[in-house]
């Protein structure tokens, strides 16, 4: 499944929207109607530096956003979900249909007038330690009024309060054991917390006038980590309670995940929200497990001993491949081969193997299945060492049973025919 995000205020930055102006010259227009000046100046230009400005950051970065998806639309499949990052959720309610571009962004334009009116404060991020730790230390050293803001990753939080606060706060969590940034956020007021109070229920009058469209996509919300629920009521509330509650991302990509999402794209500007993912759904793979090495199967490895030390020795590598069902027969082997091959057995095995039991069990498996009755062979004693340089073959009067020196030598010099000589030794055991 696939959800397509978009990024809210931080994001914006001088020639944004660069490529896509005048690709959608028509989202260019109601952009410029909306607000009374050229969206296209602002973003490509950034006159006075307004970007840094709140009343002017929320309203560039809607449109860019709008921009991206409008070309998404004719790229890309479709999403089977949205969301976006504080302001970005208006960005992925739009792209849902809960309401057209000029409403979204008079929404957006009003949102920014209202919190930049909230001064005094600022926020900061938390890198590289956890919720616990940033919690413990806000309330250790009696952090008055900071609050965390946005839950970014495990490992990432925001802050927001005064800026005094936030300033005397600094150097205890540069200090803090295992934090790797305490940084500054390009914002006018300490979003996302109680003192935006005042604004939220301003917001909260206007939002009572908006129509609020089904939604043709599922959007998450910010303030629970879970989707809109169909109530238009509902929707505008979760937006007014969004300016004083804090943005809940981790829980967002955690519920998207949950939901069986794999593929997330962020539309607008900027890489971070991508960041943000990875790290989260890094974070929440589970603990593999170790590998555990197969239970020994001591027929299968007997099988693979017979192939590489016994039979390997004496036909080459073809032996490896070879069926561990088929009969010996099938390579060739004369009788001289087969003395030649107990006797290897008995040297990989350590004890005293026969010629007429390579004679009765002439394949790997039906000879590793006698092997694996007798008593006198420990089949778990590890892998014999590489074998030495070969010797010259043994006398065969070595063998211990005469008689069957005896045929074997019969059949050798061609007295004794090989099938007579078989059933002779057969008839010996």
């Amino acid at each position: 499944m696939r959800c397509y995000v978009f990024p809210g205020q931080g994001t914006q930055k001088k020639g944004m929207g660069r490529s896509l102006f005048g690709r959608f010259p028509d989202l260019r227009g109601r952009a410029d109607r909306v607000l009374g000046y050229p969206i296209a100046e602002l973003c490509l230009e950034n006159p006075e530096r307004r970007l840094s400005e709140t009343v002017y950051a929320q309203p560039a970065i809607y449109v860019v956003n709008a921009l991206h998806w409008s070309a998404a639309r004719e790229e890309l499949p479709p999403a089977d979900f949205l969301a976006g990052h504080s302001l970005g959720e208006y960005s992925a309610l739009f792209a849902a249909g809960a309401f057209d571009f000029e409403t979204g962004l008079t929404l957006v334009r009003r949102r920014a007038e209202l919190m930049s009116q909230v001064s005094g404060g600022a926020m900061a991020a938390v890198v590289g330690v956890s919720e616990q730790i940033v919690e413990e230390t806000l309330k250790r050293h009696d952090a008055t009024g900071v609050v965390i803001a946005n839950y970014n990753a495990p490992d990432q939080f925001v802050l927001s309060g005064s800026r005094e606060e936030l300033a005397r706060i600094r150097s205890v969590f540069e200090k803090v054991e295992g934090v790797r940034g305490f940084v500054p956020i390009r914002v006018s007021g300490p979003f996302h917390a109680p003192a935006m109070a005042p604004a939220a229920a301003r917001f909260r009058d206007l939002l009572a006038s908006v129509d609020v469209g089904e939604l043709r996509t599922p959007v998450i919300s910010n303030v629970t980590g879970r989707p809109f629920g169909p109530d238009a009521r509902e929707v505008r509330e979760l937006l007014a309670e969004q300016i004083t509650e804090p943005v809940r991302w981790t829980d967002c990509i955690r519920y998207l995940r949950g939901a069986g999402v794999s593929v997330f794209t962020e539309l607008g500007e900027s890489k971070v929200l991508t960041s943000l993912i990875d790290r989260i759904t890094t974070a929440q793979e589970p603990v593999q497990e170790p590998v555990r090495e197969p239970a020994p199967d001591p027929r299968r490895d007997l099988i693979e001993r017979i192939k590489r030390e016994i039979l390997r020795p004496e036909i080459g590598d073809e032996a490896l491949g070879f069926d561990e069902d088929a009969s010996f027969r099938q390579l060739g082997l004369n009788s001289i081969i087969y003395v030649r091959l107990a006797r290897r057995a008995g040297t990989v095995l350590g004890v005293p193997i026969k010629p007429d039991v390579i004679f009765q069990h002439r394949s790997c498996a039906a000879l590793a299945d006698h092997l694996l009755t007798r008593d006198d062979i420990d089949h778990t004693a590890p892998e014999a060492p590489p074998a030495a340089p070969e010797a010259p073959p043994a006398p065969l009067r070595e063998y211990q049973d005469e008689r069957v020196t005896a045929l074997l030598r019969d059949c050798a010099n061609g007295t004794l025919a090989v099938d007579r000589t078989i059933g002779a030794i057969r008839a010996l055991a």
